[in-house]
């Protein structure tokens, strides 16, 4: 088995859709979480992520 490295690893950050937010797709809470978790995540050094979008 092929030892994960740290150049290998994917940070998944996740966002959910509000339903107390009335807008349908991805409305401004989504973007808020998508911009705070993104400067948070490049603070700590984490480079390589995903985000993963639960509406």
């Amino acid at each position: 088995m092929k030892k994960q490295t740290e150049k290998d690893k994917l940070t998944a950050l996740h966002e959910r859709l509000s339903h107390d937010d009335g807008n349908v797709g991805e409305s401004m809470s989504i973007g808020s979480q998508k911009a705070i978790l993104k400067r948070k995540t490049e603070e700590m050094g984490i480079h390589r992520y995903k985000f993963y979008v639960e509406m």
